[in-house]
């Protein structure tokens, strides 16, 4: 057993496995909900990033590669200036929603390289341009460009053309749980030297609970090359950092002449050390002051060309007589060899050293995507920042209703720059991928969601912190199972407890979709978006009129789906526990139901033989809106199958699944299973077999679904032929669209009109994998169609598998497809390794689009590379 699973082994036994430091600092708190006490909710402007470096956060903090403990008390991140900067580079830039042509975007290169579950190694990589950084033309030319043209990136700016930037490779490598080691190695890229100034900050977060502490948290001088950090809860903790002229002290507040103009009580603010640095203003204040909530050590340097600058600091609750140990690279040199190891029993071995590359980054993104996440939300209602007044306004605004809702925890995000903030079905695909690694963090993420702070109590989950009462699809049935059998198959042993308390759980939220979301009490669902952001024609979240009503195929598949997954764990369970027998029973009858709703409601088109949304009106006939999107194919995700001596284990379920069969079929009534005598299989599917190949044959149509790098959200059908409807006079249209949005539905920065989703593609090869299981050879495709190829749909997923994955991999002209363009920048040999997880890709050429370190979800793609490796 190497040491990393040693020490995740011990991680099992506590109560929250959560490692007391890690990653868990915010990439950007700025222009997020929880710091918006604006009166109308407009939180990209009420703390724009041009505010961010001198006013104080109240619910959090943000950093370039920050750590802190597990309840952020204490910070350290890395700050840093190339001298023609008007700001120290201390957080990450990007612009707010109504700054971009396509939404909200970080502008900036940053790769998380490694991590692993404990944190013991973790690294992380900034470029850092020499020039000043383009911050006004990345905002100007973005807000001149359209919706047709691409976003303007970084690299489109100049500055890195050159190659006159910084490599910051920030490394931390645990002594112990609670002592770290943290090099920063900088390296000048450029033909000629630069200089650099580097910050390695510490600081208190400024939480308003610190003002009931008897002593408050404090900063302090010790000697040349330590500083103490004390707070009444956390303990004592000590900075060691090698030798410096300089070691600034200020105050982790906000400048509020800068805010507003009034006076403030002193010099030392947030952002004194900015003012210090760049212009000299009350830089021997700063040194001679000797305490404070926030501290830098200065090092100054110009590095030659093609040379690295290796600084090396401690962070540590013990005093050390030698905080470096004669040889401040052993314990890199150790945590490295570790990580190795652990990664290496991991991977298949016979996977290339690409592929293990791509999974080790996506799985290090995943780690390093934990975060401190604290909200209280009738605590936010109810009270002010210190610049703003409370409004009577925001008392009955955004999230209201969720007053229960009081998180502080750590949490899975989908990225900590662009959804700083979780999102329930995204934390769902996250534990899928990080089972791979840590399946008993992955087991209290997908818990911890269903807790009571965060579960509304008439059972909804909450969506995300813009809207928490959004309806996001319910997949964390689905993910629950999938995080079950990855343990199972790692170690042996099932975890049935896990189970049970997440069953439990999920039949409260099962019973709000029931009654919310089916409004006739037909088993037609609605739902809105569901989480598939400007897939509709019209925005499928917001009411038409007061008497019409959207019938989603979509949200009753995802039902059909849920009572299946459900009905999979009681199984499970029920093999241990006869008590959950009935409750595969319920969710199996309901299941039957939700696929005879689907089939004969009106959501199937015969003509087109897919699944549609239908709009019913009063007086109008039913509409079926005609769009060929992943809406109709999600029909495909509900599928189990039933192994004969699993009903064998169940009697009172056999006997009742038999009589329910027996009296619709006698009755005339849907029956969706198919059995194979010979396999001694039962298979249980929301689609009959010509439906399935009809659906599948559409999906695997190069000139509809199937891309390069995956399957579309939208057929590529709709770009020749888009879709229009007349519905009360106001004309509604969607077209094929395969890369950033044309729609402002969503807030424009998110897309389903044609781009690859790494979940929906993941779910799609889970489908037709389990459907292959079932058919096997009986049942064959032309694939691609018009290939004159036949595979069975076992081997369909595997090639589905391989387009999403070459998304990712170095082709023959050492280029990745979701580069595109900036192969340029990214074949150079330092750059040749890294690799970024968009949100999306795009449609027809595989660009990655959107947020570029979501590797909450695109992490998936680790787990595709296991099962096809396997």
């Amino acid at each position: 057993m190497t040491a990393e699973l040693q020490r995740l082994k011990v991680n099992a036994t506590s109560r929250v496995p959560l490692e007391q430091w890690g990653p868990y600092v915010s990439d950007r708190q700025w222009g997020t909900v929880r710091e918006d006490y604006s009166a109308h909710g407009d939180a990209w402007n009420y703390l724009p990033f041009s505010q961010s470096h001198y006013r104080a956060y109240k619910w959090g903090e943000d950093a370039i590669a920050g750590i802190c403990d597990y309840f952020q008390n204490l910070c350290f991140g890395v700050a840093m200036w190339n001298g023609k900067d008007d700001v120290l580079k201390e957080r990450l830039f990007g612009l707010g929603n109504s700054e971009g042509n396509h939404g909200e975007d970080v502008k900036e290169l940053y790769y998380y390289l490694d991590n692993t579950p404990t944190h013991v190694y973790m690294q992380m990589l900034y470029k850092y341009p020499q020039q000043a950084f383009p911050y006004k033309q990345l905002v100007e030319e973005n807000k001149r460009r359209g919706k047709l043209e691409t976003e303007y990136e970084l690299l489109d700016t100049g500055v890195f053309d050159n190659d006159e930037y910084f490599d910051v490779c920030i490394t931390y490598a645990k002594y112990s749980k609670t002592d770290i080691g943290i090099k920063i190695a900088v390296t000048n890229r450029a033909a000629k030297a630069a200089p650099i100034t580097l910050l390695p900050t510490l600081w208190f977060y400024n939480r308003d609970s610190n003002k009931r502490l008897e002593q408050q948290p404090l900063i302090e001088w010790m000697n040349d090359g330590v500083v103490k950090a004390t707070h009444q809860r956390q303990g004592t903790y000590y900075l060691y950092f090698q030798k410096t002229d300089e070691c600034l002290f200020t105050d982790n507040v906000t400048n509020m002449q800068k805010v507003n103009g009034t006076p403030n009580d002193s010099i030392f603010t947030k952002d004194a050390f900015h003012d210090a640095v760049i212009k000299g203003g009350n830089k021997e204040a700063l040194r001679n002051r000797k305490k404070g909530t926030k501290c830098a050590p200065v090092y100054q340097a110009t590095i030659a060309a093609g040379a690295t600058k290796v600084y090396h600091l401690r962070l540590s609750n013990q005093l050390q007589n030698d905080p470096f140990e004669g040889n401040a690279e052993r314990i890199f040199q150790k945590r490295q060899r570790e990580a190795d190891e652990f990664y290496n029993s991991i991977f298949p071995a016979n996977a290339s050293a690409d592929w293990k590359n791509i999974q080790r980054q996506a799985l290090a993104g995943l780690l390093w995507s934990k975060q401190f996440y604290h909200f209280d939300i009738e605590r936010w209602l109810n009270t002010n920042d210190g610049i703003s007044p409370t409004h009577a306004s925001r008392k009955i605004g955004r999230n209201n209703d969720w007053k229960h809702l009081k998180n502080q925890d750590i949490i899975l995000m989908p990225d900590k720059w662009e959804y700083p903030w979780y999102a329930a079905w995204d934390l769902a695909f996250h534990c899928i991928s990080m089972a791979i690694v840590d399946p008993v963090f992955a087991k209290h993420q997908l818990q911890l969601l269903m807790r009571e702070w965060y579960m509304k109590p008439d059972g909804q989950l909450p969506a995300y912190e813009w809207n928490f009462s959004d309806v996001n699809p319910p997949v964390h049935a689905f993910a629950a199972f999938q995080v079950y059998n990855i343990e199972k198959q790692k170690t042996g042993k099932g975890d049935i407890d896990f189970l049970k308390k997440t069953f439990h759980k999920l039949i409260i939220n099962f019973t709000w979709w029931i009654n919310r979301k089916d409004t006739n009490g037909n088993n037609i669902f609605e739902g809105g978006f569901l989480g598939l952001d400007n897939i509709g024609v019209f925005n499928r979240s917001i009411q038409l009129s007061h008497d019409a009503r959207l019938d989603q195929a979509d949200g009753t598949s995802w039902m059909g789906m849920y009572a299946l997954n459900m009905m999979d764990i009681a199984l499970e369970i029920a093999k241990v526990d006869s008590s959950f027998e009935d409750s595969a029973t319920k969710f199996f009858e309901h299941f039957v139901l939700i696929a005879e709703a689907l089939n004969e409601l009106g959501l199937w088109c015969p003509e087109d033989k897919f699944f549609y949304d239908v709009l019913t009106r009063p007086g109008a006939d039913p509409l079926l809106m005609r769009i060929q999107s992943v809406v109709g194919l999600s029909s495909l995700f509900a599928v189990s199958i039933i192994d004969k001596k699993t009903t064998q284990l169940l009697p009172d379920f056999t006997r009742r699944i038999t009589w329910f069969e027996k009296y619709r079929k006698r009755n005339g009534k849907y029956w969706p299973n198919e059995e194979k005598a010979e396999d001694e299989k039962i298979l249980v599917s929301l689609i009959a077999k010509e439906r399935l190949v009809a659906l599948i044959e559409r999906m695997i149509n190069e000139a509809e679904f199937l891309s390069e790098g995956g399957i579309r959200a939208l057929s590529k059908y709709h770009k020749k032929h888009p879709y229009s409807v007349n519905i009360d006079g106001n004309n509604y249209s969607i077209q094929y669209d395969p890369g950033d949005s044309t729609s402002d539905f969503f807030g424009g920065n998110s897309n389903w009109r044609g781009p690859v989703w790494l979940p929906i593609n993941f779910l799609l090869i889970q489908s037709v994998k389990k459907y292959g299981e079932f058919y096997g050879d009986s049942l064959q495709m032309e694939y691609p169609k018009g290939s004159g190829v036949q595979m069975n749909l076992q081997q369909i997923a595997a090639e589905l598998s391989k387009r999403v994955i070459s998304l990712f991999e170095l082709d023959e002209k050492k280029h990745r497809k979701l580069h595109a363009e900036y192969n340029w920048f990214y074949s150079k040999p330092e750059n040749q390794h890294l690799i970024l997880f968009y949100e999306y890709f795009h449609g027809d050429t595989g660009r990655g689009l959107g947020a570029n370190h979501q590797t909450g979800w695109t992490a998936l793609v680790a787990e595709l590379m296991s099962e096809l490796a396997a």
